[in-house]
């Protein structure tokens, strides 16, 4: 069985309100747990409901080294058990899907205001709310929209709607500035409480 070590805390807390958020987002996400190589650090992803990935990384570790789990079993173990060494359930590795991005290779393109980044979010939503389908979610060509333009690096990265989403909807945004940073594939963007991932560029279908 895997064994969650967090000895802080602080850093148990900070985890469970990372798997609380994405548990509300959505009742059967998993949550993949991955030690850093250089050690004393852990990142948590999750894929969210808006095609994006989250991720918070804490002081800690993982046996194995990189597994995934049951979103609702992590919280509760987070939850119940106060001690050191947690129980994170049972490992559910077929259940993860979606690639991560590189650990290397990401250059700062540029840093925003996190009100100005919360106030795009805040209207996004209520946007949304005006337009939501016949299942009570946006439509894709909406979350797709782009909702500005960052230049830094040499690169012009595109943010769609869709990250803002994520942002809002994982808790991230706290007043302070946002990061954003890129690589040739993919986007981030280092809130103050997580960040969000997701490809700049629509993956090609392969062709037999």
């Amino acid at each position: 069985m895997p064994e969650l070590v967090l000895a802080d805390p602080s850093e148990r807390d900070d985890l469970g309100a990372f798997v609380a958020r994405a548990v509300r987002l959505d009742a059967n996400t998993v949550v993949r747990l991955r030690n850093r190589p250089s050690g004393g650090l852990l990142d948590a992803w999750v894929a969210t409901p808006f095609d994006t990935l989250a991720t918070r990384t804490v002081a800690g570790q993982v046996s194995p080294g990189d597994v995934t789990v049951s979103g609702t079993d992590l919280l509760t173990g987070l939850a119940v058990v106060r001690s050191e060494t947690i129980d994170p359930g049972a490992p559910k590795d077929l259940m993860w899907r979606s690639a991560l991005p590189p650990a290397e290779g990401w250059q700062q393109v540029d840093r925003l205001p996190g009100n100005v980044v919360s106030e795009l979010a805040e209207q996004g939503v209520a946007v949304a709310r005006e337009n939501t389908g016949p299942h009570g979610t946006p439509p894709a060509s909406l979350l797709d929209q782009t909702v500005l333009t960052v230049s830094g690096s040499g690169l012009d990265v595109k943010v769609p709607l869709r990250c803002l989403f994520a942002l809002s909807g994982m808790g991230f945004l706290g007043g302070d500035d946002v990061r954003v940073t890129a690589t040739d594939s993919w986007l981030r963007i280092d809130a103050r409480f997580g960040a969000v991932v997701r490809r700049r560029h629509s993956m090609l279908p392969l062709l037999v």
